[in-house]
C-alpha cells in the first residue's frame, strides 16, 4: 500500500565530506544483462561500458529544508553502471543505474528501504581518512580499497581505456541522474543530484578489492580510473516519473 513512498517523495539534502569512486571499464557485452530494457550504456568508443563503487561519506543527510541538526552521518557504497536514458520528451539523460547499496547503520537501512528502491543492506564499513592515505573496508562485503592522495600529478590506472585524464574526466562525474525502472508500468522513476561544485582529484589505488563486483563474474573489467572528491554540499530533487516509450 506504501510502494509509493519509495519513489523519493521528497528532497533530500546531505554533505559529502569525502567520496572516493573507483570505475572499472568493462566490455559493453558483459554489462548489457545488468541493466533494464529502458536503459543505454554509456559507452566510451562503443566499446567500453563502466561499473563503479563510490564511497561516500556523509554529514547532516536530511529532508531538504529541515535544519542540520536533525541530519544522521553516515557512510554509503553503492554500486552503478552508468548509462543513458532517452525521455517521452526528447532528451538524452546521462546517468546511474544502482545495482547494490550498503551503508554502516541500521537507520539508514531501513530509512533508504522506504524512501528508495536502491535495497539497502547494513554492513561493517569503515571509512578513514589520515595522512593522504584513504581506506575503506568491510570484512562482510569483502571490500578493502586504500588510496593515496598527491599534490602532484598521478597517471591512470595501468590498464585504463582513457590515453589521459583530461578523457577520463567525462566518466568521472558527477552523472547527475539515477533511473529505477518499473517494468509492469513501463515507467521510469528519474531522480536529479545538484551540486554546487565538482571537483575531481585523481587518486593512486595502493589496493582495490570490491568483492562485490568481484562476484559478478565480470572477465574483462580493468580499473579505468580513481579519483576523490571533498567538501560538497549535495541534494537530490523529488522523483518524477517518465512513461518509457520502446
Amino acid at each position: 500500500m506504501l510502494n509509493f513512498l519509495k519513489d523519493h517523495p521528497f528532497a533530500v539534502a546531505s554533505h559529502f565530506e569525502t567520496s572516493l569512486v573507483l570505475t572499472y571499464a568493462v566490455p559493453k557485452e558483459e554489462l548489457q544483462k545488468f541493466i533494464p530494457e529502458c536503459l543505454l550504456l554509456d559507452t566510451f568508443e562503443d566499446t567500453w561500458a563502466f561499473i563503479a563503487v563510490a564511497m561516500v561519506k556523509t554529514r547532516h543527510l536530511r529532508p531538504k529544508g529541515f535544519p542540520k541538526f536533525i541530519g544522521n552521518d553516515f557512510v554509503l557504497t553503492g554500486y552503478r553502471i552508468f548509462v543513458q536514458y532517452h525521455t517521452s520528451y526528447g532528451k538524452r539523460l546521462r546517468g546511474l543505474y544502482i545495482i547494490r547499496s550498503e551503508t554502516d547503520k541500521p537507520k539508514m537501512t531501513f530509512l533508504g528501504n522506504i524512501f528508495t528502491h536502491y535495497k539497502y543492506q547494513k554492513t561493517d564499513i569503515a571509512f578513514e581518512r589520515q595522512n593522504g592515505i584513504i581506506t575503506v573496508q568491510s570484512a562482510k562485503s569483502n571490500l578493502f580499497v586504500k588510496v593515496k592522495e598527491s599534490s602532484h600529478e598521478i597517471g591512470l590506472p595501468e590498464h585504463s581505456p582513457f590515453r589521459d585524464w583530461k578523457e577520463a574526466r567525462r566518466f568521472a562525474g558527477p552523472l547527475p541522474f539515477t533511473f529505477t525502472y518499473n517494468p509492469n508500468k513501463k515507467e521510469v522513476l528519474v531522480i536529479e543530484g545538484v551540486r554546487e561544485e565538482w571537483i575531481p582529484q585523481p587518486v593512486e589505488v595502493i589496493e582495490g578489492r570490491t568483492g562485490f563486483i568481484d562476484d559478478l563474474g565480470l572477465k574483462s573489467a580493468v580499473l579505468a580510473n580513481a579519483f576523490v572528491i571533498s567538501n560538497i554540499p549535495y541534494y537530490w530533487k523529488k522523483g518524477r516519473k517518465d512513461p518509457w516509450k520502446p
